[in-house]
């Protein structure tokens, strides 16, 4: 919706500048720019007399008194849409039922210097925490432009108007307006200065149960997701790339194309081909008829022992010091001193959302459009212009829901890179797919990890040194080298632990081989919660403590952690007994902003089979947006951490990955799924806004591993449990 008249405002608030116009329909629109030097607001332009200053709307109110708003952030299932548009509702005080949501425009953002929706990136758990303040701001502003336009319009004093529902009223005369109805007058309103925002005490809507707005129409089919993308004129293309990560494309023989119908061409890339059809089942026949030759670089000896190997002899080398807190040595060497150790290792994980990677892309001279499912399509904007040498002001990014992200759509869009390479190739709009085979081979794996601990026990039990060598790829230096470096995501839980240890003493060596990674759910913690939260149990074991009881005492500093497990010990009926062969398993970390814990309640059978009967989530994320929202998080964080503990493995062998499709790279299923999986929220306020989507994962797989060592005494330290023998007598 284009801004026909724009006005300056005269002040800065203490938050942002907020600035106000006309839509095309003559609707009420309300921005958030940027912060400008010297506290003025640089001016802002009708449309069209300088494009390149042109702002964005965060919200647009219609003279139907409908009100649309736009989401800088992602919506892959997590809520985010929703839970931002209940922000601006809360200060607008408009009718819910007549909000409507759709993506901010990566477009007007490249034009604007990439400073109005920043990076407009949906990984970290950042959808919500980051925008808070941004949207309750464009709320605030257009409530009280259409509070002082009533009140001009009644010639009353706009003290004595209020605003609820979508309406301003004057008690006094009692008259009322719709918002719509003064959306026009709304936008020449010039404010002294920008009206501050709620603060969480006083939400009305933010904090309920609310249902989705995306609900409908992925219950309907309507929903459009990156693989729904229709353009005239578009072909199909189907790609295959290197089984061995680094390799390149050696030779093609094409003669077992000469049969089939419909294909239009065969793209070669440096490391893998595409071939174009006018179906797509006909190009992915036609990528099975082709006999390709790679080479693996070297790289096609390496096999899943070797890099097991790697990073476990790794342990014992040069370390680079990422925390050291108190003396370490003396404590290890202070007498009496019981000395706990254990090394734990984790495997390489596929992202496999259930959208395979895909992209549909239109390429003109002087234009480029893109539909593609994305959690940063600012990347995908800044890819597109350096592939095509189009400017980024004229690269058009459509975005759709999207079907699963896990950080593998946050990055760098292969599937775009080839999706253009092959339009370039064809000269006509293409919709390129990946099959599931191709997103595994493809993908870029959480890293494997390998960490070894070592701790000593005081007298009372308590540990006085905690001590980590941790040995992990690179998730921000790919290529394959070793570093005896040090980077965030490597040591998320282990340094910095929220733990009262004494004495720390935390060494990483970043140790890449020739298989990709990327960020995966919850990146560091993923990993490492299981890591540490088995270890810690293995602490409480040896100093012969509860576990939820040892934990406590090392967090008694921690309101919010000790309310945490508060909840998981009422609601997850720790401490009451079990028959044998049942046991429950506890963990907690801090991750993305929030605490987060689980208690895990499991049968095995002598034979060693193993059933998960009930999961009991607790969560402070210190303030919530939509329990709706959070708890399905939650939930979607439980399944998803099975999947990962249970089964969830990628092997190297000859350099490439074993696994293919989901009948060796296995999902958990409904029949596998706890019966029971309660979500407890335990919010303690305060300054800051806390994630969800990551921090949920993370205590899954120590608490399921900590559960089977209660039930069997059996200790798991190498994931996934497929492997583990637990089998007992």
């Amino acid at each position: 919706m284009t801004p026909m008249t724009l006005m300056q405002a005269s002040a800065l608030s203490r938050r942002s500048v907020v600035f106000a116009g006309l839509s095309a329909a003559g609707g009420l629109v309300i921005g958030v720019p940027m912060p400008a030097k010297a506290g003025i607001q640089p001016a802002i332009l009708a449309a069209g007399a300088n494009p390149t200053k042109e702002m964005t709307a965060f919200l647009v109110i219609e003279p139907d008194n409908s009100v649309t708003i736009r989401i800088p952030h992602a919506e892959m299932g997590q809520g985010t849409s929703t839970a931002l548009a209940m922000m601006v509702a809360e200060e607008l005080e408009c009718d819910w039922s007549k909000v409507r949501i759709e993506y901010a425009s990566a477009n007007r953002n490249a034009r604007a210097g990439g400073k109005l929706y920043e990076g407009m990136r949906t990984v970290g758990s950042r959808g919500v925490r980051t925008s808070v303040k941004l949207m309750q701001q464009a709320g605030a502003s257009a409530r009280e432009r259409l509070r002082v336009a009533a009140a001009q319009g009644w010639n009353v004093d706009a003290a004595d108007c209020t605003v609820a529902s979508g309406k301003c009223l004057h008690s006094a005369s009692n008259r009322s307006v719709e918002y719509g109805a003064l959306a026009a007058a709304a936008a020449a309103v010039q404010l002294p200065q920008e009206p501050g925002i709620r603060a969480p005490r006083d939400y009305r809507l933010v904090g309920k149960w609310t249902p989705r707005l995306d609900t409908a129409v992925k219950l309907d089919g309507s929903a459009k997701f990156g693989i729904d993308a229709q353009v005239p004129g578009m072909v199909y293309a189907a790609v295959w790339s290197t089984p061995v990560a680094g390799g390149s494309l050696k030779a093609v023989d094409e003669s077992g194309l000469k049969a089939l119908p419909g294909l239009l061409g065969v793209v070669k890339l440096k490391d893998s081909v595409v071939v174009v059809a006018d179906k797509y089942w006909r190009a992915k026949k036609g990528l099975d008829a082709l006999k390709i030759q790679w080479d693996a670089a070297g790289q096609g000896g390496v096999q899943q022992a070797d890099l097991d190997k790697g990073l476990r002899d790794a342990l014992d080398g040069p370390m680079f010091t990422a925390e050291k807190k108190g003396e370490p040595e003396a404590a290890f060497a202070a007498p009496g001193a019981k000395l706990v150790e254990a090394t734990y290792e984790a495997p390489f994980l596929s992202h496999s959302p259930m959208e395979p990677l895909n992209c549909t892309v239109q390429l003109a001279p002087d234009r480029v459009d893109v539909w593609i499912s994305t959690q940063a399509p600012m990347a995908v904007l800044e890819t597109a212009a350096k592939e095509t040498g189009v400017a980024p002001e004229n690269i058009y990014v459509h975005n759709a829901f999207v079907g699963g992200g896990f950080g593998r759509r946050g990055g760098a869009p292969d599937e775009l890179l080839h999706a253009i390479a092959a339009a370039k190739a064809v000269g006509r709009p293409v919709k390129l797919i990946w099959t599931r085979e191709q997103d595994i081979r493809g993908g870029r794996h959480r890293p494997q990890a390998a960490v070894r601990f070592k701790a000593a026990l005081d007298a009372a039990g308590q540990p006085s040194v905690f001590q980590a060598r941790v040995a992990v790829p690179s998730l921000l230096k790919p290529g394959p080298q070793t570093s005896v470096a040090s980077e965030p995501m490597a040591v998320e839980c282990i340094a910095g632990s929220f733990y009262a240890f004494p004495s720390r003493d935390i060494g990483v060596l970043l140790k890449n081989s020739h298989v990709p990674v990327s960020f995966w759910r919850g990146v560091g913690s993923s990993q490492n919660g299981f890591f540490v939260e088995s270890f810690i149990d293995e602490m409480a074991h040896a100093a012969d403590q509860d576990p939820l009881a040892f934990r406590r005492t090392l967090l008694a500093a921690r309101p919010d952690a000790l309310g945490v497990l508060d909840a998981l010990a009422t609601k997850g009926d720790w401490g009451k007994p079990l028959p044998k062969g049942r046991g429950r398993g506890l963990a907690i970390i801090e991750a993305y902003g929030s605490v987060s814990g689980q208690v895990v309640e499991v049968t095995v059978a002598k034979d060693g089979k193993l059933s998960v009967d009930r999961v009991t989530c607790a969560l402070d994320c210190y303030h919530v947006a939509n329990p709706n929202t959070v708890a399905q998080q939650m939930e979607g964080a439980v399944i998803m951490g099975l999947t990962a503990a249970l089964w969830g493995e990628i092997t190297i062998k000859d350099g490439a990955p074993v696994q293919t499709n989901f009948h060796n790279y296995r999902m958990a299923r409904f029949a596998d799924a706890p019966p029971r999986i309660d979500v407890h929220l335990t919010p303690s306020g305060g300054e800051v806004w806390g994630g969800v989507g990551e921090p949920g994962l993370g205590p899954l797989a120590p608490a399921l591993a900590n559960a089977i060592f209660a039930a069997t005494g059996k200790r798991v330290r190498r994931l996934p449990l497929s492997h583990a023998d637990l089998s007992w007598a």
